[in-house]
């Protein structure tokens, strides 16, 4: 068996940012907020003082107790904040990033891969971008989505999770999320791997490259950073095409994010949608809005494959909270609402949540 840990948006940048060992300037560029030390005091008004500096585990909390515990063989995250003091702001109203200095934080956590195709990576200009793709080299971890050029943007992160299987991640992103058109990386221009459409054009020419890289007993999973903030229905094209990838022999995990929240869950063919990951790290404690989605929920999405079949054999969620700018176990409520919640949508897709006796949730197909 290999088990990959998937996450949705990981942003350390912004209040997080400031109470880490290293934090960059605080000043931002928000018509609601000039400084990130903002986004810090609002948490702290929510549920108490947050001590600083903190060191870079403290923000996963419990998460870290869990990771140590399951041990899964990968860790795959979408980074959605620039690691950079160079560059200026893009006007677009929201710029994240965070000081090169603290990557220490996604060391802490072991993360193997950081999907890059999303709106806040080029938040700082095409110099943050390429701050962003060197530290992270350098520190070891593995990246997707973003690159210097279209051919880098486009080649996949592959890593060996075992002597006999590779795992090999593509991520792309779409202007549904928030990314502008014209971030997409080019012959000679940095950028993202950019997602124009879900035709079925589209998806025969992701296939045939895919196709043409995978081996056989490799796992793919392929990361996209698409769709709106908000709200529980999955457009018809997202299914569309996260089966079309499926049927095509493309694509065992489709890692779907850019929700504040958890979306659906399909099952499809013995291979695992998230349509819509949720936050899994950010500075939003405190911000008042939406509160009926219960965004401060984070969830943990850990999928066992068979690695001779290359077949879903279990998917396990647990459900954390942030507290303090920190990731502590969610109460048994809300992990129980997030369940009735999400299961009239999963049902849709023949898949049901299921709450564990350790309080985790297990996805079955009906």
């Amino acid at each position: 068996m290999v088990t990959l840990f998937l996450a949705g948006d990981v942003m350390t940048g912004r209040g997080i940012d400031q109470i880490l060992p290293h934090p960059s300037q605080p000043r931002i560029y928000e018509d609601y907020a000039t400084s990130a030390l903002e986004y810090v005091a609002l948490a702290e008004r929510a549920h108490g003082t947050i001590p600083r500096p903190v060191d870079f585990p403290y923000v996963w909390g419990d998460a870290l107790d869990v990771l140590s515990f399951r041990n899964p063989d990968l860790r795959i995250v979408n980074l959605e904040t620039a690691v950079t003091t160079s560059g200026s702001p893009e006007p677009k109203g929201i710029n994240y990033r965070m000081h090169p200095g603290n990557i220490g934080v996604l060391k802490a956590a072991h993360i193997d891969c950081c999907a890059l195709a999303n709106n806040h990576v080029l938040d700082w200009g095409e110099p943050g971008l390429l701050d962003t793709l060197d530290i992270l080299k350098g520190t070891g971890i593995l990246t997707a989505g973003a690159g210097r050029d279209g051919v880098e943007a486009a080649r996949p992160a592959v890593i060996h999770a075992s002597s006999a299987c590779r795992v090999l991640i593509f991520s792309l992103g779409m202007e549904s999320s928030g990314i502008p058109p014209h971030w997409a990386a080019g012959a000679a221009r940095p950028g993202i791997r950019f997602l124009p459409d879900l035709s079925e054009r589209m998806a025969d020419s992701l296939t045939a490259e895919i196709n043409s890289l995978r081996r056989p007993g490799d796992i793919v999973v392929v990361s996209i950073h698409w769709g709106s903030n908000w709200g529980y229905e999955i457009p018809a094209p997202h299914e569309r095409f996260a089966h079309a990838l499926i049927d095509l022999g493309a694509c065992d995990i489709l890692h779907g994010h850019s929700s504040h929240h958890a979306r659906a869950i399909e099952i499809y063919r013995q291979k695992l949608i998230l349509y819509g990951c949720g936050d899994f790290i950010n500075d939003y404690e405190g911000i008042s809005g939406r509160e009926e989605y219960r965004g401060y929920l984070s969830p943990m999405y850990l999928a066992e494959f068979d690695e001779s079949a290359g077949k879903l054999s279990c998917l396990t969620i647990v459900i954390f909270k942030m507290h303090r700018f920190r990731l502590r176990h969610a109460p048994s409520e809300d992990v129980k609402w997030l369940m009735h919640t999400l299961n009239p949508y999963n049902k849709e897709f023949g898949t049901e949540l299921h709450l564990n006796r350790d309080g985790s949730l297990e996805a079955a197909h009906l």
